[in-house]
């Protein structure tokens, strides 16, 4: 009935309104009741009914109207008629992983969500991966984005339905009412949402009646944080911490929150509380509002219209297009300007709820239609310059302001285009930064930013970014209009420049230090904006001669108006060799010079570019182009750089150092540096060489120092002249040898990047990373590095840790240039020293030869007359005179090294210019000039040469000037084709080759003369060695070789060889223990010690910790009772593993003394440390390994093997009597003796126990002596010390284990002990079974002491316990093997672990010996039998449980084994099923029992130390082999079931009692689950081969605990797989009264507090140990370049490496994540701490 008056309602209302002659005031009336009623005015109601009413009485009113029927009958006729749209549009949250194709997008800025991706074909490209800063949304079904595939599966429309979906499909009528429905909603939505504080309600929605009730609003803002708001609140509005903190988050989150209700009084007074509270904290008040409540209602209310809108556009183009016209129409009031740009407007002033709502309506209207797209487009720029600066004096990011939906504009190359031509949006954005800019301008206009405010320079900064979306794509076609309004634009931007050039003058310090480091920042992170906005311009420019020309002439009329370092003098005359230069005087050591001269630079780019189209021609070259004039300014910088690298501008402080460094480093070399040497090169192209040169000495105030009118003693002064003659010469170098510039040689872009890789892969092979960072990117961040690394390098593949790396190929190495423009000077040593030591070892000679460039283009080919013009030779010869003189003080050896490469490109052109004409058209004379000009007193170069040779301290340069002088001779017989030159070579190449020969017979020798000491030296070693072996007998003994040595003979010698052969652990027949002695030496004072029982004790580090490898069920662990009662653990352990107590050892020793002062002294320093509490827990006993640094918690003493005697005969009359039965009566009457005498002794009355004990008397009596007459000895002694490490050691294993605080008199602790012995056992098993390696001989040296030491301990903990408790424990255990004689409730077979069991029997049943007045034990005979019958018993046990465990095996065929007889026969008594094939039951249980032998052949190993069978040392065994060498090791039947025919009177009745137990039961009828044998082995979890598989999982991953939309850090669990929502409020969790997030909650289930998980989105694997450490490990996700990529830095695909997934694997099993967790602190010394506990 309601739902039919809801309809009724709501049809009615909107013929009302449809009909009235003004809708919108009928409509008006109707909200003005409904809205204040529903929101706002009552009492805090839920949000569900709040959504109810509003969908009721509101939104279904409205689409009533709008369909003109029933919304869902509306809505069915539209979906009929209407087509899926082609665009995505999908809105990119924070942190969503986003895509981008590398090969087909138009642009970096082109993405796709995750959805579209995996549908595309872009999956199959070099796509990269990264995380959205919010904001954006998805290009799918944008063909102007993509170069291919623009639509995947999902929204390809299919070929017959182009992207026009422009064609309106809603009928008339209902367009018409949707215009008018959106027209009257949108005015009413944009009214609230710009709505200012004092403003009234509009008559129209004026409430009847006004209720005096407020709201006291609060709104965000970045100033203040979240403690300052908490705060102010708790303060101001009495309001707890956690209202308040619930006031805040949503403040944060939503832009602003009611925080008080109230008369207009009340809230007043909490506004000026607010106010003046915030005040105090920070210098700004918080932004407080008072709103009436009918206000409150109407703007929630148009919050919720947002979505309503979204949804209604969703249903047709019609609707979508609708709203869009009535958005975009032109106020009726001119002065207004259309809905969307109101909003637009207000932007600034609007809180985050609102501003999200106007950006999702934008984008899911007009974004998604082409034509709105560019009406709104031009709404955005006409408002450009006013909606930026309102972004400059917002305080939000940008992600949440209007103008980041500029990049969804600007990259769209047809509107780019369009929006130049009608609005010239270049002009616009660059007139806004110069608006905001123009506060920075000097008095002489140009930029000064002493004092800028760096926060607000940023947000300026982002302005360019519009500018590079602008110009990404150039026009293939120019139309008129488009080149006049780019002229006009190119025209603005210099204007920028123009404010740059020359701006933040420097002037060189005397005398005293800078006082203040100047500011320049500012004007580098302008540079690094402007990098690619100018090589775009340059890019478009050169796209069409016309506007080249005109670009080139508006840039060099801008140039000439600059005035920036104007000259203080008059022109003079400068003479040498004969020629002279007329040219201005100035000095940039002494006069002020700037590093920052854009226009010049960007001057020399257009040049090229002409160049390159052959349109320089054109250029009137009038005298307004001077050379010189357009040099200077480069030549300033190229000169300031070389001065600082003299050190003359020392007290300039560092501002200055930073500015050269970053002039020439890779992010702003190609606009600074690179063109200030174009520059260069154009003027030497056109200048007269020697005039050229001239300057450049001038310039390097080195003109009269090789004029020789100066000379100096000063050290400093020489030693500026020497370092600036280096820098001079390495600028002609580069001049001249710097070709790879399309234009000035033919090379293209990819030659270019070529030699740059080969130049950074000669200093060392390097990553693919490294190689990206040390390559210039352009605007799409593209290096080209792909297409040309598999040309010049071979990559080589990362191991298990590393990355990958690409080494040069050998055919490159003859590019590489010494002298390399862009080599830093730490590059350049680097690369040198690589160079000259690979030579070296090919056998070559150590000459780095220049190599020969490209040649020039016609425009530059006349750079090559600077190498033999006078000048140069001039300089030359002074150097190398200086040189020869060997005045050390006046030249240098870098000097020299390059005037040689100067020397040797001269010869190298002069040879290929010879080579291609004949000798009279070569006008290049260098070689001529450098024997004849002053040769008549030797001093020509040539003769020089010569002589420098000789020089000791230049014998480095030996082969360079031997290769030098080859040249000369080549050159001089080119000249005379004095022979041809082949032979020519020939004979020049062979005093060379003799020379490499000598060299190589040489080496030959020393390396003969090598050898032969090596072999003298290991001979002598050897025999010392073997000397020490004889003196030194004793210690060699326990190796393997010798055997039983030391074993007292008890037979014939046959007997004696005969049991020296046995490997057999247990029973009669049992091996010898090893007799030899074990010296050890301790590490931390050196001294060795032997390991006796007696001596102080010697102590292994170790590590006890709870862990969860084995469990069977994860996520459980059991919760135990520190008193042992509720639950059977931790007597018995159920088989499931659930947690376990490993301990585990570095196998490092030390004397207990020195163990226990290193700890006081870590405790001591560690209390003073920072932040060491991070990595160890000094409470809990932790402490680093002195050696290797491992975290350990505890010692473990060393105990010697026990040396025993054993006698065979004996054992074999003993084993007659002592057979099965038997040892069991006996054993049954000791414990109820024993039990019997404690109650005596408890009561001190007679007749105690009258029930259920038949008396002591008689055959009982004797009974319970009985055990005693089978061999009994007396216990061993240990020390003191000894004694003590084993409390140590027994407390920390109990306290760990059970979580529980120390006690060592708790009758748990030698439990505990057991435990971890068989759990530490296990484990070491699984491993070795995982990856298959032999049981024994494959553990490390560290795992097998560790392992020994910690058998022995638990054997040695009854010792140390009372030998009651220990009684006890034995016959509780008992009970589970013999029914009715342990307690009560005896758990059942398959309810225990039988290897914790079989541990705990062996290790306990010495204490049954213990006498009232004798400590005794049993003999090595009764321990024999003992462990014998313990074992047959556990295996029986063990195999039966199996059974049960096991179903479903076949029927019998053929003919059986009879072990399969066997088999059958055993599996009929328990299930009572005949004829199943035997063979599959016995290969089942053989299977299954494995493990438990392997086990106990490890324990039984550790604990009597006979050595087992070869067979278990080798993995070439087969398994059955394997089989049958554990069962002869532990002295049972190769064939297992014939246990059971052996013990068949005793197993019989015990099998019944066993089968009878209720869960055995039930397991059998399958109504329990029951553990399969063998266990599961657990590994991590199966991860995707490619990770964005993962990435889609955590895209698709939605917060159990949490509705929002924010964004989150979905964690995997490794271990288990459980995918948890990390680092985030909504799922923190209380652990042991601590706030923990869920990671730390789930480690506590599911790893017992270790854990590891894969941070998704970060890439990045986090390893925990307990609530308060953790570290953080690289993913085990490489990409193509063997690199991890942590945060997705980088964004290449990535793939899973199995081998570091393995290595994490074995990390986890090994027991080694807290290992690492505290290497990786102890590298890692943080200030802070992350809280971990939060994650």
């Amino acid at each position: 009935m309601a739902e039919g008056e809801k309809s009724l309602d709501g049809l009615e209302l909107s013929k009302q309104w449809l009909e009235a002659a003004d809708s919108r005031a009928e409509l008006f009336c109707y909200l003005k009741d409904q809205v204040p009623q529903i929101f706002c005015l009552k009492k805090e109601s839920s949000p569900q009914e709040e959504e109810e009413l509003m969908q009721s009485r509101l939104l279904y009113p409205l689409e009533c109207f709008l369909f003109g029927e029933a919304p869902q009958e509306g809505l069915e006729k539209l979906k009929q008629g209407s087509s899926s749209s082609q665009l995505c549009g999908r809105v990119f949250k924070e942190g969503e992983t986003v895509y981008s194709c590398r090969d087909c997008a138009i642009d970096p800025t082109c993405v796709l969500c995750m959805d579209c991706f995996q549908d595309s074909v872009h999956k199959s490209h070099r796509y990269k991966m990264h995380a959205s800063s919010g904001g954006g949304f998805c290009d799918c079904g944008d063909v102007e984005a993509w170069k291919i595939g623009p639509c995947c599966s999902k929204h390809n429309p299919g070929a017959a339905t182009a992207m026009e979906t422009d064609e309106c499909v809603l009928e008339p009528e209902i367009y018409e009412r949707a215009e008018r429905l959106f027209r009257i909603l949108l005015h009413y939505v944009t009214d609230f949402l710009v709505w200012e504080e004092n403003l009234e309600l509009s008559a129209e929605l004026q409430p009847r009646t006004k209720d005096n009730a407020y709201y006291c609003v609060l709104y965000n803002d970045e100033h203040h944080s979240y403690d300052h708001v908490i705060y102010t609140l708790q303060r101001s509005v009495n309001c707890d911490q956690a209202d308040a903190q619930t006031h805040t988050a949503l403040i944060d989150k939503e832009g602003r929150r009611a925080v008080k209700r109230g008369t207009l009084r009340s809230c007043q007074q909490a506004k000026d509380l607010i106010r003046s509270n915030s005040e105090h904290i920070s210098l700004q008040p918080l932004r407080v509002e008072i709103l009436h409540a009918a206000v409150m209602a109407h703007q929630t209310f148009v919050l919720r219209l947002g979505p309503w809108f979204q949804k209604i556009i969703s249903y047709s183009v019609g609707f979508r297009q609708a709203f869009c016209q009535v958005a975009l129409e032109a106020n009726i009031d001119r002065d207004q300007p259309c809905l969307i740009s109101r909003l637009m407007l207000h932007d600034g002033r609007m809180y985050k709820g609102a501003r999200k709502i106007v950006h999702e309506l934008i984008f899911c209207s007009m974004l998604m239609e082409t034509e709105f797209k560019r009406l709104f487009a031009i709404e955005f720029t006409k408002h450009y310059k006013q909606l930026q600066k309102d972004f400059i004096i917002d305080d939000h990011d940008r992600s949440i302001s209007i103008t980041a939906l500029s990049v969804q504009i600007f990259t769209v190359p047809t509107l780019a285009r369009q929006l130049i031509e009608e609005g010239n949006v270049i002009k616009v954005i660059v007139g806004t930064v110069m608006d905001l800019l123009r506060e920075h301008l000097d008095d002489n206009n140009r930029f000064f930013f002493l004092g800028y405010n760096s926060d607000k320079f940023a947000r300026i900064q982002v302005i360019f970014h519009d500018l590079r979306y602008i110009l990404i794509s150039k026009p293939s076609i120019w139309t008129e209009e488009l080149r006049k309004e780019f002229i006009e634009g190119f025209k603005a931007f210099l204007g920028l420049l123009k404010c740059m050039q020359g701006m933040e003058e420097v002037k060189r310090q005397f005398g005293q230090h800078i006082a203040v480091e100047p500011e320049w920042e500012a004007g580098f992170s302008l540079q690094i904006q402007l990098r690619h906005i100018l090589a775009m311009f340059q890019d478009w420019c050169s796209s069409d001669d016309e506007i080249l020309q005109l670009a080139f002439e508006e840039c060099h009329k801008a140039l000439m108006q600059c005035n920036n370092q104007p000259f203080h003098r008059e022109a003079t005359d400068y003479y040498m060799c004969k020629h002279i230069l007329h040219v201005r005087p100035y000095k940039v050591s002494q006069e002020p010079v700037s590093i920052h001269v854009p226009i010049s630079r960007l001057l020399a780019g257009l040049y090229v570019l002409l160049c390159r189209t052959g349109a320089v021609e054109r250029l009137d070259d009038s005298e307004s182009f001077d050379c010189t004039q357009l040099a200077e300014h480069p030549l300033r910088c190229v000169v300031l750089a070389a001065q600082v690298s003299a050190e003359m501008w020392r007290r300039n402080g560092l501002s200055l150092v930073s500015q050269v460094y970053y002039y020439q480093d890779v992010k702003c070399r190609d606009e600074m540096y690179d063109k200030d040497i174009l520059m260069l090169q154009i003027a030497a192209s056109k200048m007269d060489p020697n005039h050229f040169l001239m300057l450049v000495l001038l310039r390097f105030e080195l003109f009269d120092y090789f004029n020789g009118s100066c000379s100096s003693k000063d050290q400093d002064e020489l030693t500026q002249w020497n370092r600036l003659t280096e820098e001079m010469l390495y600028l002609l170098i580069v001049i001249i040898g710097e070709r790879y510039v399309p234009g000035v040689s033919q090379v293209t872009k990819e030659d270019v990047t070529m030699r740059e890789v080969i130049h950074l892969l000669c200093i060392e092979p390097m990553a693919h990373s490294s190689l990206v960072k040390g390559l210039p990117e352009n605007e799409s961040h593209e290096t080209g590095l792909e297409t040309v690394i598999t040309k010049v390098a071979t990559f080589k593949k990362p191991g298990v840790s590393g990355h990958g790396l690409y080494g040069l190929k050998k055919e490159c190495l003859v590019e590489f240039n010494p002298f390399f423009y862009h080599y830093s000077r730490s590059q350049h040593s680097k690369a040198e020293e690589s160079q000259k030591k690979r030579r070296t070892q090919e056998g070559n000679d150590k000459a780095l030869r220049p190599p020969v460039p490209p040649a020039f283009c016609l425009a530059f080919s006349s750079i090559v007359r600077l190498l033999c013009c006078d000048i140069i030779i001039h300089v030359l010869r002074r150097v190398l005179q200086r040189a020869a003189e060997d005045r050390s003080t006046h030249w240098t050896e870098a000097m020299i090294q390059r005037a040689l490469h100067l020397i040797g490109q001269a010869l190298l052109e002069e040879k290929t210019q010879l080579e291609h004409s004949t000798v009279e058209e070569v006008t290049f004379d260098f070689s001529l000039k450098a024997r004849r000009i002053g040769s008549e007193h030797g001093k020509s170069v040539f003769l020089l040469l010569s002589k420098i040779k000789a020089v000791p301290s230049l014998e480095a340069q030996n082969d360079m000037v031997k290769w030098v002088l080859q040249m000369f001779e080549i050159v001089k017989c080119l000249r005379e084709k004095s022979s041809p030159t082949a032979s020519m070579s020939m004979d020049t190449t062979k005093p060379e080759e003799s020379a490499q020969d000598k060299e190589k017979a040489e080496r030959k020798r020393k390396a003969e003369a090598a050898k032969l000491h090596r072999q003298k030296i290991m001979a002598q070693m050897s025999a010392m060695q073997k000397n020490f072996i004889e003196s030194n007998k004793m210690l060699y003994e326990n190796m393997p070789e010798s055997g039983t040595q030391g074993e007292p003979v008890t037979s014939t010698e046959s007997c004696l060889m005969e049991h020296r052969e046995l490997c057999v652990a247990i029973g009669p027949h049992r091996g010898s223990s090893p007799a030899g002695r074990e010296v050890l030496t301790c590490i931390l004072c050196q001294e060795e010690q032997e390991v006796v029982a007696q001596a102080p004790a010697m102590v292994l580090t170790a590590c006890v910790q709870r862990s969860t490898v084995l469990t069977q069920c994860r996520g459980k662990i059991p919760t135990n009772r520190a008193d042992g009662t509720g639950t059977s653990y931790p007597l018995f352990m159920p088989p499931e593993l659930a947690v376990g107590t490993h301990t585990g050892s570095c196998g490092h020793v030390m004397h207990a003394t020195c163990w226990q002062k290193y700890f006081e002294a870590v405790q001591n320093m560690t209390r003073n440390r920072l932040h060491a509490e991070l990595i160890i827990d000094l409470e809990n006993g932790e402490y680093l390994c002195p050696l290797c640094k491992s975290l350990c918690n505890t010692v473990v003493p060393l105990i010697p093997f026990e040396t025993l005697t054993f006698n065979y005969e004996n054992a074999e009359i003993i084993g007659q009597h002592l057979t099965l039965p038997r040892w069991i009566q006996i054993i049954s009457a000791r414990i109820k003796g024993l039990k019997s005498v404690t109650q005596d002794n408890d009561c001190n009355t007679e007749g105690s126990s009258v029930d259920g004990d038949t008396g002591l008397c008689g055959e009982g009596q004797s009974d319970f002596r009985s055990i005693l007459s089978y061999g009994v000895q007396e216990p061993r002694k240990f020390s003191d010390s000894i004694a003590e490490m084993l409390v140590v050691c027994a407390t920390t294993v109990h306290r760990v284990g059970l979580q529980t605080a120390p006690n060592e008199l708790c009758p748990l602790v030698p439990i505990m002990a057991w435990n971890t012995c068989a759990f530490t056992i296990q484990a070491i098993e699984n491993i070795l079974q995982e990856e298959g390696k032999p049981l024994f001989g494959s553990l490390q040296n560290r795992q097998l002491a560790g392992l020994k030491a910690i058998v022995q301990f638990s054997a040695a903990q009854r010792l140390k316990s009372s030998q009651a408790v220990i009684q006890r424990h034995f016959h509780d255990m008992l009970g589970v093997l013999l029914p009715g004689i342990g307690r009560k409730n005896s758990p059942s077979l398959l309810e225990v672990d039988f290897f914790h069991l079989l541990v705990g029997l062996v290790l306990s049943i010495p204490a049954l010996y213990q006498e009232e007045a004798v400590d005794l034990q049993p003999s090595a005979v009764s321990s024999a039998y003992n462990h014998l019958h313990i074992l047959h018993l556990v295996t029986m046990a063990h195999m039966l449980q199996v059974l049960i465990s096991s179903k479903d095996f076949p029927a019998v065929a053929g003919e059986e084994t009879e072990e399969a007889r066997a088999a059958s026969e055993l599996y009929t008594t328990v299930w009572l099923i005949p004829d199943v094939s035997g063979s599959s039951v016995a290969e089942r249980v053989n299977r299954g029992i494995e493990p438990f032998l392997r086990c106990a052949a490890l324990f039984f190993s550790c604990l009597t130390g006979v050595h087992p069978p070869e067979e278990l040392s080798s993995t070439a065994v087969t398994s059955q082999g394997q089989m049958e060498a554990l069962c002869s090791y532990l002295a049972l039947p190769s064939n297992v079931f014939q246990l059971f025919q052996d013990h068949r009177d005793t197993v019989t009745p015990l099998m019944q009692r066993w089968s009878g137990s209720p869960v055995v039961t039930k397991a059998m009828k399958g109504n329990i689950q029951t553990v399969r044998y063998p266990r599961r082995r657990n590994r991590l979890i199966d991860l995707p081969e490619d990770y964005s598989a993962l990435l889609n999982q955590a895209s698709h991953f939605q917060c159990p605990k949490s509705t929002d939309d924010d964004r989150k850090h979905p964690t995997l669990c490794l271990f288990c797989g459980a995918m948890l929502c990390s680092q985030s409020s909504c799922c923190l969790s209380q652990l042991d009264g601590d706030d923990v997030g869920a990671c730390t909650a789930h480690a506590a289930t599911c790893g017992a507090g270790v854990g590891m998980f894969l941070r998704i989105r970060e890439c990045e694997i986090v390893l925990m140990a307990s609530k308060t450490r953790g570290s953080t490990y690289p993913a085990p996700y490489l990409d193509d370049y063997g690199e991890t990529d942590p945060h997705l830095g980088r964004g290449n695909p990535l793939h899973l490496c199995p081998e570091r997934y393995k290595k994490l694997n074995q990390l986890w099993q090994q027991h080694c994540i807290l290992e690492e967790i505290a290497r990786s602190l102890e590298v890692v010394n943080v200030m802070f701490a992350f809280e971990w506990q939060m994650l």
